[in-house]
């Protein structure tokens, strides 16, 4: 039965393969003996490899041991866990947090106890696929709403019936497109209809805002939304995810999210690197400028070769190709010259819309960016594609 499975998704060009990094996630890495540039990870600051957070996990390692042992909830809730919660929430602004195991954990456990069956969730059509799990996990009437479309969403609010319990659902900095969601236009419409909004801001944290608090920071809205999510796992460097809000939403989170309750939670080691994290993102701001200023350069190489992308404003920088097999050819052709950006195809994204999913971090030098924008320039010509 699998076989025919396996064979019908290779036939559609669908079949996934792992592929080994034989090296720590730095800018170079190491894949079947080849060193390549790595232009396809989320550690947007580096911080995957920073010596600090390196030694913060050896550390709490030695002193808790390798693993938490059970829930948080049995006996695994440790010194590392606490800290980090305080630590996050303060650096969130608000008054308590609460750590997952990993972003699709928290949006799983999150939603359903937000909203149940008889609500109304509205989710933009490119939440990412935790973000939909849960919505559909939760029971609630689940409708999507064209991309970033708030005229639609307006609609949509203003047809349910009065005084329904009402969720809008959205990521902060979207993932496979790089732009971001209309936060100012959505909490008005939220405010105005009676609805809440939950912001999934994995990518945002670390990487937008003055202070890298995130997308809610960047526009301004931090007093605005009581609640969010993010993750640990991208420009902090580590894993996991938190929800940070009211401290009246942790406690009933603790009791209610099914997907905290039942797992064994995070490595001691993993929440207090994560807990370093934050503090050389507070200590060492350059990092993020670099970032944008390598994110600026990439993309506008990548504009004045006459490449085609979304309309990112984020370090994510999609490449559009459209054709699944087009999008393979051009990966192939980049690590042929030593560059590994992988081809994004359905149903990750909507049909005829694949692509390369580029990502810049802090880490890159502009010597690498040169290279790989030759890399592109090589690729895309041999394809037609410029």
């Amino acid at each position: 039965m699998f076989e025919e499975r396996l064979h019908q998704l290779e036939e559609q060009h669908l079949l996934r393969r792992l592929l080994l990094i034989e090296s720590e996630p730095g800018t170079v890495v190491t894949i079947e003996g080849r060193r390549v540039i790595l232009m396809a990870s989320n550690n947007y600051l580096g911080l995957a490899t920073h010596p600090k957070l390196k030694q913060a996990a050896v550390s709490a390692t030695e002193r808790f041991g390798v693993g938490s042992g059970a829930s948080r909830l049995v006996s695994g809730t440790l010194p590392p866990h606490e800290e980090l919660e305080m630590a996050l929430a303060r650096f969130k602004g608000v008054e308590a947090a609460l750590v997952f195991s990993s972003g699709y954990l928290a949006n799983i456990g999150l939603i359903p106890a937000l909203i149940g069956s008889g609500g109304l969730i509205l989710a933009d059509r490119l939440c990412h696929a935790s973000l939909i799990d849960g919505c559909r996990l939760s029971g609630a009437n689940l409708r999507i709403f064209r991309h970033r479309d708030t005229d639609q969403l307006r609609t949509l609010l203003a047809r349910r019936s009065a005084g329904r319990d009402t969720l809008i659902v959205t990521d902060g900095v979207f993932s496979m497109d790089g732009d971001l969601a209309p936060l100012p236009e959505l909490v008005e419409l939220a405010d105005r209809h009676g609805a809440r909004l939950l912001v999934d801001d994995a990518h945002g944290t670390g990487v937008m805002g003055p202070q890298g608090r995130g997308t809610l920071e960047h526009f301004g809205l931090e007093s605005r939304l009581s609640f969010h999510m993010g993750t640990l796992g991208k420009a902090l460097g580590t894993s996991g995810a938190y929800v940070a809000g009211p401290a009246s939403l942790i406690r009933y989170l603790v009791s209610t999210a099914r997907s905290f309750l039942f797992s064994t939670a995070p490595p001691p080691a993993t929440a207090a690197a994560s807990l370093t994290a934050l503090d050389i993102l507070r200590s060492e701001p350059d990092r993020r400028t670099r970032l944008w200023e390598n994110r600026d350069r990439f993309y506008k190489g990548l504009k004045a070769l006459g490449f085609r992308t979304t309309d990112t404003v984020s370090p994510i920088i999609p490449v559009l190709i459209g054709d699944p097999d087009k999008a393979l050819d051009m990966a192939r052709l980049l690590l042929k010259q030593g560059v590994y950006a992988p081809a994004i195809r359905p149903p990750t994204v909507p049909k005829a819309t694949s692509r390369i999913r580029a990502t810049v971090t802090s880490e890159h030098t502009s010597e690498q960016l040169k290279t790989v924008l030759a890399a592109f320039q090589t690729a895309g010509q041999e394809l037609d594609l410029i």
